[in-house]
C-alpha cells in the first residue's frame, strides 16, 4: 500500500537515508527541512539512487501556518520526525536554542498533526536518554536517567511529552526510536554524513583526518575500565537504522500508544578498534593522540536490540567492515561533503 509520509529534517544525515528507504518501499515522501544543518543536494542524490524524488519544502517545524498548509495539501498517513539540533557541545552553550527547536518544535508539529487528524508518528530519539546506565547491555526496560547535556535532556522531554500525548488520546500511535551511534553511508557514495565545521562524532572525524582535512584525532581517555582503555560504543550502519524506521512505521499500523525501541547492534567497539578498522578499509593511517577524558563521557554503552527483533522483525545486518568501507567511500568521493 502506498502511503504519503511527511519527513521532518529529511535532508539531514539519517533523514536522507530514511527518505531513500521509504521511497524504495514504495511510499510517497514529502520532506520539510529548514537546511540549518543539512543540504538540499542530499535529496537530489536520493532521487538519483531511488529513480524518483521526494517533494521538498524548505521551512521550519515551528511554523504553524506552514504546517497547517502542508497537512491541508497532502493526505499524510504518518510523520517521521527527525528535525532538530544535535551537537552536544553547542547545546551546552546555547540551551534555549536547543529547547526551542527540539521541544517547542515537537509540540508545534504534534499540535498540527492533531488539527489535521494524523496520529501516527515516529520520533528520532537517542540512547542519551538513558543517562549513565547501571548495566550493560541497555534494554528498553532500563530506566531513563538524567542526560548530561541539554541535547539529551531535550530528547527525553520530547519522549515524555509524546508519552503523555498517547495517554491522553487513544488515537495516537507513536514510536520512540532510541539510536545508538549511527555511522557509514549509502554504498553508492552519493549520500552520507556532512557535519558543519569540526565533526562532533568519531567516524566523521576519523574520515576527515584520513582525507587530510584534519591533522589528527584526539582520543579522549585511555584509562577507562574497557579492554583497551578507550570508550566503547554501539555503532550502527545508517542504512540498518533507516530500515528500522520503515519497520517501526509498519508496526504502528496496529499498535496504539507510545512504544520504545532501541536501534543498535548489540555489540560495542572501542575507539582504537574503530581507528584500526578504518585504517584497514581506507589503506590510510589515522594519526591520533591520547588526551584527557571529556566530562560526561561514559566508559561503555551498547544496546540490547532484542525487542526490535521480536516486535519489529528488525535486526542490524551490516558489520564494522561495511560501516568503514561505506564511510570512506563517501568521504573520499565527497571530501567537502555536499559543498563540492
Amino acid at each position: 500500500m502506498t502511503d504519503t509520509i511527511l519527513v521532518t529534517g529529511g535532508a539531514g544525515y539519517i533523514g536522507s537515508h530514511t527518505v531513500l528507504a521509504l521511497l524504495e518501499a514504495g511510499h510517497v515522501v514529502v520532506v520539510l527541512d529548514n537546511l540549518c544543518n543539512s543540504s538540499a543536494l542530499s535529496l537530489q542524490r536520493v532521487a538519483q539512487i531511488a529513480g524518483r524524488a521526494a517533494q521538498f519544502v524548505q521551512g521550519d517545524i515551528r511554523d504553524a501556518a506552514l504546517l497547517d498548509e502542508l497537512f491541508a495539501r497532502h493526505d499524510f498517513a504518518a510523520v517521521l520526525h527527525f528535525a532538530g539540533l544535535k551537537a552536544v557541545g553547542e547545546s551546552v552553550r546555547e540551551p534555549l536554542r536547543y529547547y526551542d527547536t527540539n521541544v517547542a518544535g515537537s509540540i508545534a508539529l504534534s499540535q498540527a498533526m492533531a488539527r489535521a487528524g494524523v496520529f501516527r508518528l515516529v520520533f528520532s530519539s537517542s540512547a542519551t536518554v538513558y543517562g549513565e546506565p547501571g548495566q550493560m547491555p541497555i534494554s528498553e526496560a532500563c530506566p531513563t536517567g538524567i542526560p548530561a547535556n541539554p541535547y539529551g535532556r531535550s530528547k527525553l522531554m520530547v519522549e515524555d511529552l509524546l508519552r503523555d500525548l498517547a495517554k491522553s488520546d487513544p488515537r495516537w500511535r507513536i514510536a520512540l526510536l532510541r539510536y545508538f551511534n549511527p555511522v557509514g553511508a549509502h554504498p553508492s557514495g552519493l549520500i552520507g554524513e556532512d557535519p558543519n565545521g569540526i565533526p562532533n562524532n568519531l567516524l566523521p572525524y576519523i574520515s576527515q583526518v584520513a582525507v587530510g582535512k584534519l591533522a589528527q584525532l584526539s582520543v579522549f581517555g585511555d584509562d577507562y575500565p574497557t579492554p583497551d582503555g578507550t570508550g566503547v560504543r554501539d555503532y550502527i550502519h545508517v542504512i540498518d537504522l533507516a530500515e528500522g524506521h520503515v519497520q517501526a512505521l509498519s508496526a504502528l499500523g496496529e499498535q496504539a500508544g507510545a512504544h520504545v525501541w532501541n536501534l543498535g547492534t548489540g555489540s560495542g567497539y572501542s575507539v582504537l578498534q574503530m581507528i584500526e578498522a578504518f585504517e584497514q578499509a581506507s589503506g590510510r593511517k589515522v594519526p591520533y593522540q591520547i588526551v584527557p577524558r571529556r566530562p560526561g563521557d561514559i566508559a561503555e554503552c551498547w544496546a540490547d536490540p532484542a525487542r526490535a527483533a521480536n516486535e519489529l522483525g528488525w535486526t542490524a545486518t551490516r558489520g564494522l567492515p561495511d560501516m568503514m568501507a561505506d564511510a570512506w567511500r563517501w568521504q573520499s568521493m565527497n571530501p567537502d561533503g555536499y559543498a563540492d
